[in-house]
């Protein structure tokens, strides 16, 4: 059953999203892989768990859980550089030692993310950041009946064959409308006053949030060939100039990219978050 004052915070890093959902008034249950962030966010968040508006779930969702459920634990690369970028990835963890960026190898507790829907029930929003595993959750989705009005994840952003998988799946879980959100600068974000998720709180959000969700977000609500034509100018903006662009460490390119940035006023070309919002959902403020 849809809880609508229920959200699933899958990607909890330090907290980020977790503060401004508990503060808009929602409960939160988060999902953490990295023992070191959920100690911070025990007691970041002590009066919130004490009072039972926010469960923790320590551990990674993963696609290798095998029938017999023996499998306790999975190797999880946790980023001695940047924490954002844990991953049970083998290939992203390489990815990002390419980028000058270090891994420390450790063994965490599996999650059946399945069993937590059926456990906590179906959120209003489930926003999704897990590295890699981002698909995993929405495939859960199908074993189950119900959906979250709304969902995020970090949009696919090296291969377009994979970012166009990712809306399919969308699609065959019910999903028809979509927005592709730039992450970049997301403390300047302001919640819409007045606020239509929730309370009204003025919040001041935290470089490496997700942000604004469902009916809170701005712009269009756009169909599946919209957004994908939308995305095709995306990437032709990572081909070119993104993590291992083309012209990313050319001198021309970093000029191009400084100037346009400078005069878009947004990085170029940052990188995305794919918002979704399922058929159910009547939206007044197309």
């Amino acid at each position: 059953m849809l809880k609508k004052k229920l959200i699933f915070d899958v990607g909890l890093h330090k907290g980020e999203d977790t503060r401004f959902y508990l503060q808009k008034g929602f409960n939160v249950v988060a999902f953490e892989a990295n023992p070191w962030l959920i100690e911070q966010c025990r007691q970041r968040f002590s009066r919130q768990i004490d009072d039972g508006q926010l469960i923790l779930v320590e551990g990674a969702v993963t696609d290798t859980i095998p029938a017999d459920n023996n499998q306790k634990s999975i190797k999880f690369y946790r980023n001695l550089d940047d924490s954002a970028w844990g991953t049970v990835c083998e290939n992203w963890a390489h990815r990002n030692e390419k980028l000058r960026t270090r891994n420390e190898v450790i063994e965490v507790p599996v999650i059946d993310f399945s069993k937590c829907l059926e456990q906590y029930g179906i959120p209003y929003y489930l926003k999704i950041d897990i590295e890699g595993m981002d698909t995993v959750c929405l495939k859960s989705l199908q074993k189950i009946e119900g959906r979250p009005s709304y969902i995020s994840i970090e949009s696919e952003k090296l291969s377009f064959e994979k970012l166009v998988a990712e809306l399919d799946l969308f699609n065959s879980l019910g999903y028809t409308r979509f927005k592709a959100v730039q992450q970049s600068g997301i403390s300047r974000r302001k919640e819409p006053v007045p606020a239509r998720e929730g309370n009204q709180t003025a919040y001041q959000f935290e470089e490496g949030a997700s942000g604004l969700f469902g009916k809170d977000l701005a712009g269009q609500w756009k169909n599946y060939d919209q957004i994908l034509a939308e995305y095709k100018k995306i990437f032709y903006l990572y081909d070119h100039f993104g993590d291992f662009g083309k012209w990313r460490r050319k001198i021309l390119g970093r000029i191009f990219r400084e100037v346009a940035s400078t005069l878009l006023q947004k990085p170029i070309p940052g990188w995305y978050d794919t918002h979704a919002r399922h058929k159910s959902v009547k939206d007044d403020y197309e």
